[in-house]
This record gives C-alpha cells, sequence and structure tokens, in this order.
C-alpha cells in the first residue's frame, strides 16, 4: 500500500493550489482526480476572477491564454431593467478566465511543485482508523479499487463533498448541504452574432420571478463569446433553470442569431461556510467547505486561498508530527476571521434578497433605498451604516415602503452582529462548540427575522 504525506481528493482550483503549496514545502502531495487530466479545469462556472486573488497569492498571469477578457466592473439591473447600479472597485476589476485552460495551468503548477496525479480515478470511501482520517479508498478507470494511506486528506471534490458526506458524525463536521443553501445553475457559452456593445462590464439582473432567489448573469468573453445563465433558490418547488434560460434570457436582443459553444448545469453552496473545516487527518476546502459567495456566487478565488491556507497549516502540522484536529485549527481560524466573516454576513444578505419581491427592489433601486455604495460595502463584507442626514433623507424616500426599509435596516443590523461573531471564532478546537451553537442561533435569527 503506497503511502503518501497529503491526498488531495479534486484537482479544481483549491485542489490545485493545496498541492502545489504541500508540494512545495517537499510534502509526498496526490492529487486524485476523476476527471481524465485533458478535462481538468472544466466546469460549469461564471468564469470571473477579481485581479486582487492572483495578487494575494503571489500568482503571476497564466501565459498560456487562460485570460479571455478584462473586467472593470458589473452593473446589476433591477427587476425591471429600469435602474442600474455600477459597481466599479479593486474587488469587482477582474480578468473573464478560459475556465479548462486556467485549470490546466493550475495543475501544471502543482506538478512542476512536485505533486502526482491520479487522473480518472474515482473516490470511494476514506480509511478511519479510530477517529482519525488515514487514507482513501479509490477505483481507477480499469475498474480497479486500491487502499492509498496518507497522514492527511484533503477534501476538494466540489459542492458534493465527497469525504465530507463519509466521515463520521463524530467528528463534528456538516455533511449534506440543506436545499435552502444551495442554488442550481444552468450555462451557455455562447457566439453572439454582434459583439456586447461595453464589453468592459459583467451584467447581473435580478428578478424574483425569471430567477426566485438568484439572478441571470452575462458576462463578455472573447471575440463576441458571453458566459451567460442564471441561478435559482433550491426552495420548495422551485423551477428548472435550463426552462427559464430558454424562455426568459435567451429572448434578449442580443442573443439573436446566436450560437451554442458549450452548456452544462451545476449547484452552488450560497451560504457561509461549513461551521467546521477541520478534523483529525482531514481538511476541507473550496466549494466542499461552502467557500463561494453567497451573494454573486463567485468562488474560484476563495477557493484558491482556501487551499493555499489549509496547505500552510498542513505544513505546520507535520512539522510538528501529526495532522491532527488540533494541530490543523490553524487554517480554520484564519479562514473565518478574513474570508469567512465576510461569507457569512453575506449569507444575511442573502437572505434579505430572497425575501424581497420585484415591487420592492425596484422601488428601492428606484429611490436609492439601496445604493451602489451599499452593494459594494456589503460585496465586500463592510458595513454599510449610513450618515444620519442620509438616513434621514432615505427614511423621506421610503415612506411608501416602510416594510422594506425596516427589513434593510434589520439585515444591515444583523449582518454586523454576525460579522463581530466570526471575529471571534475560536483559536482552540476546544472552544467550538459554544461558537457554532451561537451561530446557529444567528443564522436561525437571521432566517426568522428577515425571511417573514
Amino acid at each position: 500500500m503506497e503511502t503518501y504525506d497529503v491526498i488531495v481528493v479534486g484537482a479544481g482550483t483549491a485542489g490545485t493550489l493545496a498541492a502545489k503549496t504541500t508540494a512545495n514545502a517537499g510534502l509526498k502531495t496526490l492529487l486524485v482526480e476523476s476527471k481524465p487530466r485533458e478535462k481538468v479545469g472544466d466546469k460549469v462556472c461564471g468564469d470571473a476572477l477579481g485581479d486582487h486573488h492572483l495578487k494575494e497569492l503571489n500568482l503571476g498571469p497564466p501565459n498560456n491564454g487562460a485570460f479571455e477578457n478584462r473586467i472593470q466592473g458589473i452593473k446589476i439591473f433591477s427587476p425591471d431593467e429600469e435602474n442600474v447600479f455600477t459597481v466599479e472597485n479593486k474587488d469587482f476589476r477582474g480578468v473573464m478566465l478560459d475556465r479548462q485552460l486556467f485549470g490546466q495551468w493550475l495543475l501544471k503548477k502543482a506538478i512542476d511543485a512536485g505533486a502526482s496525479l491520479l487522473d480518472s480515478t474515482m473516490f470511494l470511501e476514506p480509511i478511519i482508523d479510530k477517529g482519525v482520517v488515514r487514507g482513501i479508498v479509490a477505483r481507477d478507470k480499469s475498474g480497479k479499487k486500491s487502499k492509498i494511506k496518507s497522514r492527511v486528506v484533503i477534501d476538494a471534490s466540489g459542492y458534493f463533498g465527497v469525504v465530507r458526506n463519509k466521515l463520521p458524525t463524530e467528528m463534528g463536521i456538516e455533511g449534506k448541504l440543506a436545499n435552502e443553501d444551495v442554488e442550481i445553475c444552468y450555462r451557455e457559452i455562447r457566439q453572439l452574432d454582434e459583439e456586447m456593445e461595453n464589453t468592459d462590464y459583467c451584467e447581473i439582473y435580478l428578478n424574483q420571478t425569471n430567477t426566485p432567489g438568484g439572478y441571470m448573469w452575462i458576462f463578455p468573453k472573447k471575440e463576441g463569446q458571453v458566459n451567460a445563465g442564471l441561478g435559482v433558490h433550491m426552495h420548495g418547488n422551485y423551477p428548472s433553470p435550463k426552462e427559464i434560460f430558454y424562455n426568459h434570457t435567451l429572448t434578449k436582443p442580443i442573443f439573436l442569431g446566436s450560437e451554442i459553444i458549450k452548456m452544462g448545469g451545476g449547484f452552488d453552496p450560497t451560504r457561509r461556510p461549513i461551521d467546521k473545516m477541520v478534523g483529525n487527518g482531514v481538511v476541507l476546502i473550496g466549494d466542499a467547505a461552502s467557500l463561494v459567495n453567497p451573494i454573486h456566487g463567485g468562488g474560484i478565488g476563495p477557493s484558491m486561498k482556501s487551499g493555499f491556507y489549509a496547505g500552510q497549516a498542513i505544513i505546520e502540522a507535520l512539522g510538528k508530527g501529526k495532522a491532527t484536529e488540533e494541530n490543523l485549527w490553524s487554517y480554520s481560524y484564519k479562514f473565518m476571521r478574513s474570508y469567512g466573516k465576510v461569507q457569512a454576513s453575506l449569507d444575511v444578505f442573502r437572505r434579505f434578497l430572497i425575501s424581497t419581491d420585484d415591487t420592492e427592489l425596484n422601488y428601492g433601486m428606484k429611490n436609492k433605498l439601496l445604493t451602489e455604495s451599499d452593494i459594494l460595502k456589503a460585496g465586500q463584507g463592510e458595513d454599510f451604516d449610513l450618515k444620519i442626514t442620509d438616513k434621514a433623507r432615505r427614511v423621506f424616500r421610503g415612506i411608501q415602503r416602510p416594510h422594506f426599509l425596516n427589513k434593510l435596516r434589520l439585515t444591515v443590523k444583523l449582518m454586523r452582529h454576525v460579522k463581530s461573531h466570526y471575529e471571534e471564532y475560536p483559536e482552540e478546537p476546544d472552544d467550538f462548540e459554544n461558537w457554532r451553537l451561537k451561530t446557529v442561533m444567528l443564522i436561525d435569527q437571521a432566517r426568522t427575522k428577515i425571511q417573514r
């Protein structure tokens, strides 16, 4: 039975960064990927990435054509499309990717660092001994099963969290996600008959009637191509996103005469991060840890950060001798107190948007009860409390919709409480359970108070 220091299940953006990080430190690292090598990176995605993520991770631009178009910001359209918010900021400036070429670039970086790859190999189950993950059971493309031992296993398998869902409940790590915390998406890459008038901005369309709990997007790529799709909240008897796409999205004039290049669907975990991301011998990263922006569903940047942070924690833990929960805890602590608190506060804001109908959104955007500045600050996880004079103006403008204004105020208050709570994420696992119970209480409070 072959033994590794680190096994990474999944060679996506999170997994490849984790593998690159641990392999660079001299740890014997194995990437296990269900796709064939040439398909790594091929994923249904919005394909947008903020520049700041690459800078923070000290990654230069790809040299294989993975960057297709530069983006200066986003345009957010009201449901009636009569009002448009333009949000421009360094955190919303970036690039559109050829997702597969970008994935291949990251994979090469991991392999060049010394990581090995087992492609076309399916993870079956973790090897667990006395409450510690000590490797995996996998099946290769010939159908042969094998046991592979390791000192730590990383779940980078995406939304389905194939390792996470087979961990014993005693580890205290969440398994299957609730439908209310997931969006189901459909997306097409299309070649337009004529290029978009303005290719500097990604476009997001809010519409609770057509895309309940989600939104539609049109993102410009290269040479007249666009990434267009939508997501809907998986709550109750939710509609088919593909049907909505064909009945509504493709009726826009820009799609007249367009042709399909690529199509597909998927799931997006739009919630706070998994509360506990490490256990004895195991670490969760990327979508497997629900590290996705709850508002716009972007997960490439956070997933790469999580892979890097997890890799650093594993290097430190194995340097101490064992990948125990306690020795790995620095990963959860670092992530939760940085991006985690932003994501959790946006989970609250997501619930505000879900509970707001089109009439309220049209009114709020038209009368600036919710402004571009608010959207920008919310997207960065910052407080957007207003000056007294601005508050007074908003109260006056919102007199016809007091419910909307009161709900917005409550949302801002709850976002602040959740953010403060995440700034107290425990430094040691012994204090975790009390923190988790308060987290559940705050999220339940947001659900009942905002969505009623």
